[in-house]
């Protein structure tokens, strides 16, 4: 070959393209993201150690959850835009809080039994860089959250 050295820049730069939405970091623009939509929605948001921010709506009475608690949930998630990706019924879902994100891992031992708001989960507590069931790498979500129960 009479440009090796080309051959070697052009193929590393290939193989660099190729990775940087793996190594791209969301946490700052998701900030950004999170605080602009918690301003233009007058939203009451706390922000966890994690990135995490949740709003209480309704604290609930109820027994509140540890991050293994099993727990019945009613939930709407939707993309900053309005756009919702998934939704239970009003009957919700039941699941261990250890098969979940982690922002729903966190966030919903926040709430007891009867208790409702919203999370804002940034990529890096939901599904990080890669797309993922129709959500786009580095998207934060939001989720309605209702409570039913701690099982």
């Amino acid at each position: 070959m009479k440009y090796p050295l080309l051959a070697f820049v052009f193929i590393l730069f290939l193989s660099c393209d190729n990775n940087d939405k793996e190594n791209v970091d969301y946490k700052v623009q998701n900030e950004k993201e999170i605080a602009e939509y918690i301003s233009e929605n007058n939203l009451n948001a706390q922000k966890s150690n994690s990135g995490l921010y949740y709003v209480i709506e309704e604290e609930g009475a109820g027994v509140q959850p540890t991050s293994n608690s099993d727990v019945t949930v009613a939930y709407k998630g939707y993309f900053l835009n309005g756009s919702v990706f998934d939704q239970s019924n009003s009957n919700g879902i039941s699941l261990n809080l250890q098969q979940v994100i982690k922002g729903w891992t966190e966030g919903i031992t926040y709430f007891k039994e009867g208790g409702s708001g919203l999370l804002l989960v940034p990529a890096h507590l939901g599904y990080g860089n890669n797309n993922s069931n129709g959500i786009p790498g580095g998207s934060v979500l939001i989720f309605e959250i209702d409570l039913i129960s701690v099982n």
